[in-house]
């Protein structure tokens, strides 16, 4: 449900209604065109990638013979190869830190690219994967970023000689003054953890290498270019002219991750060139959610001064990004985005801030939804709960006295953001009456009169939108920057042509992943020159080869409604001149008194001709068009606001140009039980400017807000200590889905941006930033608790309760605690087999027995005493590993007990285990085996999580002593399967089942 409140705004006939989505015709369909979906070249190869299954290692050797040799395998793209026709990726700080697109010298985290194959099929590539032979020395990894900051932990790069690969300091008032003077202080640290965007369309890259020229032209669902295209180019080693960078029309969305190709553009580049023919590449979903990217995890230390009645007069942060086993392009970015508004929509003058960037043994971290703003409005709105908290006020009067006033803008803040426009105020004001505050205090009331968990909470977010380009160098010292040049800016470009039957089309530099483009570059023009937006085709495929971009074009930050709408309407604001001029000059008019409205060109009370007639005339009747005027109507605007700055020699950044404002506050139940979470109203309310679609912006805040419930309450990028990811499948990466999602109540106010050509600011990633800080401070509220971690799952919820678990049974022994580093999966289960228990431990010690009772066992080979060589292949979910193998029969106890034990590595990670089994004689004569095992994965493998490898190592654990039994008898033993089919058969009346 949305409602809206106008408040000063430009009218017309388009622009700010509900206009439908002109793409929906054909994505509804299913006639979207997707990277995917195009047509390759003739001779396009297939590539598939061999990937580290360790988290930190050496790497030793790459032997890929024995996969050229398989036939229709083309050719196998190594670190040599990198090494010789490419450069590392340029780093955004000034450290000494190599980056290649294939790994060259180590490998940093699981997952990371060691060689490409490339056949004539994606089948074949993925088959030759298992015949590539990569040697690794492995090596101590570290996970946690606060563990990695000390001197004692591993270094990732030695050149770099400490995983803290920047460092910076920033004071803005006087903070120690004010820290000094304060009547309290307040503090809190919190963790964010790291989230995927996981759009419905993963990575496509096709790449193809241009011998005679040298140059690389390239077909990917990039959201670029902007910077990274600079990036790219010096990583091939051309020049930027030398790499055509191409996008498809549709991208099934991208949330910010699909920056993160950027590695497997140039990746694909260089398997084209290796292999002599375009190569084409297309990403799983497990690669995805593995070795895509993710948001940077933080760890932040904050303190407030605080006067006596709750006003806050300076912030201190201490702040870690751990941005992974490589600082790539464009991070630190998390970090500086946010850095002209620290102090968040308070007017706090005194701040204090200390970044590091920090290395780990896991994925490079890049942008995510409202990247940097969900990291940091955690910190400072939990802050502020905490100080409503710590004083015993009202939270919202806490937020009420230090929220910026309505005069205040534009607002200058400590750290040098100038906040164009806004009224906080009766944004909160809005909020609270319609979305009915005053009732879910009165419910809270009640419900704790009952007993039960009930909080509420609230936050006020700044949305900031159209980056600063030069934000980033806040990373480097004043003299650093002005050694490198000043960079500033964010250039925005749009191109309108008018044919000679009149037909329109537009082109805008930035390359949409869902929000609408097509829809609102038709009104703009539509509004300007008095056409339907259906009969305006709108282009939003970019060719760095030939259409007009800069440095900022792309599709991040928000930037569509301000900056490049706003070069759209400049644009056509050019086009209509010049039509103006030629109807005044055809009616020997002036051209001030020539409208455009419904598909016409006219003077009031006047002549009147259709548009398409006067804009044919350019290119029909050249020489009857005004003096000065060309012939032909094509206008290329260029747009950049004067606002965005250098960052100055005392660290004041304007990081972004617009800064919307977003009020939200939940209320939320908690069950005691389970600690699942409730949310029992939630409402959010934004001031973004003009809003140019209502519809399309309520659209955003919904999808903004869903997936930000799953960063509050489920996702989560987990790691284990040996740097195993453990979330590589989405049975254990949890999202929301229709169930799960909650319909806020989306409110409006309006207050326009003076610095962008149509008002507009952007609203596409606010609720990222406010709705999981939101919910945490309800459940914070709830449980009066401090210590609030995302995600909120309902055990982490429960563990917050305090609720004690109950004594095991009696007789029942507890499994041993598992061991750090890879999932320790742990179980217990029995088989009845129908021999005795002398004749089944002398079968299993047979080696024939042993070979054929282990599941993908192809062969075993005796190397000592109860000791083997196994070939074996195992398969978990999508993923199919084949490994070297040693097996040992141990602690034997004949014919009482035994212990069989396994370990094993491949391309596809390491595994080992055992299991202790224990025979028991039973009356009848059989007997029965019951075992307790345990199994450690690392690597890929652990990837597919802990519900899905629980699951397929019971499995396999219980094929090994079912086919023991069938060994013994030539029946299945009675197994799962076996007693389901008698349970069946004896409900049908049937007696035993057969």
């Amino acid at each position: 449900m949305s409602t809206h409140q106008a408040g000063a705004r430009v009218e017309g006939g388009h622009l700010g209604q509900r206009q439908l989505r002109l793409e929906d015709t054909a994505l509804l369909r299913g006639l979207g065109r997707y990277a995917d979906d195009l047509a390759t070249p003739p001779g396009t190869l297939h590539a598939a990638i061999v990937r580290s299954p360790h988290a930190h290692a050496r790497l030793l050797a790459v032997d890929a013979s024995r996969a050229l040799a398989l036939k229709g395998v083309r050719a196998v793209l190594t670190g040599e190869d990198v090494k010789r026709w490419a450069n590392p990726f340029p780093v955004g700080v000034r450290a000494p830190m190599e980056h290649w697109c294939l790994a060259v010298d180590k490998v940093r985290y699981v997952g990371e690219p060691v060689c490409v194959v490339i056949a004539e099929d994606r089948y074949l590539a993925e088959d030759a994967l298992d015949a590539v032979r990569v040697e690794y020395e492995p090596l101590k990894p570290v996970i946690d970023p606060e563990k990695a900051a000390t001197e004692e932990a591993p270094v990732l790069h030695e050149a770099v000689g400490s995983n803290v690969v920047n460092e910076r300091h920033f004071n803005y008032g006087n903070p120690d003054k004010a820290f000094n003077e304060a009547v309290h202080r307040v503090s809190i640290k919190v963790h964010y953890p790291r989230n995927s965007c996981t759009p419905i369309e993963c990575y496509v890259v096709l790449g193809q290498y241009l011998p005679a020229s040298g140059s690389y032209d390239i077909l990917s669902n990039f959201q670029g270019p902007y910077a990274l295209h600079s990036v790219m180019a010096r990583a091939l080693d051309v020049s930027s002219n030398r790499l055509r960078l191409r996008t498809p029309p549709d991208s099934g969305g991208s949330f910010g991750i699909k920056q993160g190709v950027l590695t497997y553009v140039v990746l694909m580049g260089l398997a084209a060139r290796k292999a002599g023919a375009p190569v084409k590449w297309v990403e799983d979903r497990l690669e995805h959610l593995q070795a895509s990217s993710s948001a940077t995890n933080r760890v932040a230390d904050m303190e407030a001064a605080v006067d006596v009645d709750g006003r806050v007069t300076a912030l201190r942060y201490d702040q870690i990004d751990d941005c992974g086993g490589y600082l790539r392009a464009p991070e630190p970015a998390t970090f500086y985005r946010m850095h002209g508004n620290l102090t968040g929509a308070y007017d706090i003058r005194n701040l204090a801030v200390r970044n590091r960037v920090v290395l780990t043994n896991k994925l490079p971290s890049g942008l995510n939804r409202g990247f940097g703003g969900g990291q940091m409005y955690f910190a400072l709105e939990r802050l502020m709960h905490q100080v409503s908290r710590q004083l015993g006020l009202d939270p919202l009067e806490v937020m009420r006295r230090n929220l910026l006033p309505a005069d205040a803008f534009p607002y200058r803040t400590a750290s040098g953001a100038l906040l164009d426009s806004g009224d906080y105020g009766a944004t909160v004001d809005l909020a609270l009456r319609d979305g009915g505050f005053s009732e879910l205090l009165q419910r809270r009331d009640q419900a704790r009169a009952e007993g039960r968990l009930y909080g509420i909470g609230l936050c006020a977010v700044v949305e900031p939108s159209i980056s600063n380009m030069g934000y980033i160098t806040t990373a480097l010292t004043p003299e650093q920057r002005r050694k490198s040049g000043p960079k500033n800016g964010a250039v925005s470009t749009s191109t309108i042509g008018i044919d000679p039957l009149g037909g329109i089309t537009v082109h805008v530099s930035s390359t949409p992943q869902g929000q609408g483009h097509q829809t609102v570059a038709a009104q703009v023009v539509a509004e300007v020159l008095g056409v339907a937006p259906k009969d305006i085709m709108v282009n939003v495929e970019l060719d760095t080869g030939k259409d007009a971009w800069s440095i900022a074009s792309g599709n991040y930050s928000s930037r569509f409604s301000g900056a490049v709408a706003g070069a759209v309407y400049k644009a056509a604001l050019k086009v209509r001149e010049r039509l103006a001029n030629i109807a005044a000059t055809m009616w020997n008019l002036d051209a001030d008194q020539v409208r455009f409205a419904d598909g016409k060109v006219f003077i009031e009370d006047g002549p009147s001709l259709g548009f398409h007639r006067v804009a044919g005339t350019a290119h029909w009747s050249p020489a009857l068009l005004p003096e000065n005027e060309p012939g032909g109507l094509r206008e290329t605007a260029f747009w950049t606001p004067p606002q965005l700055e250098a960052p100055d020699d005392d660290d004041h950044i304007n990081s972004s140009l617009c800064h919307g404002f977003i009020f939200d506050f939940c209320g939320l139940e908690i069950d005691r039980i389970t600690g699942e979470i409730h949310i029992d109203r939630y409402v959010t309310s934004h001031d973004a400017g003009r809003l140019l679609n209502p519809m399309l912006v309520d659209g955003q805040i919904r999808g903004g807000f869903t997936q930000a419930l799953g960063i509050a309450l489920m996702e989560e990028f987990a790691y284990g200590e040996d740097g195993s990811f453990l979330s590589g499948t989405l049975a254990d990466y949890l999202l929301p889905t229709a169930p799960e999602a909650v319909e806020p109540l989306i409110l409006h106010t309006e207050t326009p941006s003076p610095f962008t050509p149509l008002g507009a600011k952007g609203v596409g990633e606010g609720n990222n930033m406010s709705t999981p800080v939101c919910i945490a401070n309800a459940v914070a509220d709830a449980l009066g608790r401090d210590d609030i971690q995302l995600p909120l799952t309902p055990s982490r919820v429960r563990a917050l309760i305090g609720i004690d678990e109950p004594e095991a049974p009696e007789g029942l022994e507890p499994l041993a605690a598992p061991k750090a580093g890879g999932p320790a999966l742990q179980a217990r289960d029995s088989v009845e087999v129908p021999a005795s228990p002398q004749t089944v431990y002398d079968t299993v010690l047979d080696p024939e027995t042993l070979r054929a009772i282990i599941p993908g066992c192809h062969a075993l080979e005796l190397e000592g005493e109860n000791q083997y060589r196994a070939d074996v292949t195992v398969g978990v979910g999508m993923i199919k590993a084949r490994f070297a193998a040693r097996v040992r029969l141990s602690d034997l106890d004949p014919p009482h007990s035994l212990r069989l034990s396994g370990s094993g590595d491949s391309p596809m990670g390491s595994a080992s285990g055992s299991a202790h089994v224990t025979l028991v004689a039973l009356d009848n004569g059989h007997t029965r085996l019951d075992y307790v095992y345990e199994v450690d994965v690392g690597g890929k493998i652990a990837a597919v999580g802990g519900r899905m490898l629980q699951s397929a190592s019971k499995i396999i654990i219980g094929q090994v002593f079912n086919r023991l039994a069938q060994r013994l008898t030539g029946q299945p033993s009675g197994g799962l399967w076996q007693r389901l089919r008698t349970l069946l058969a004896r409900l049908l009346g049937k007696g035993d089942a057969s």
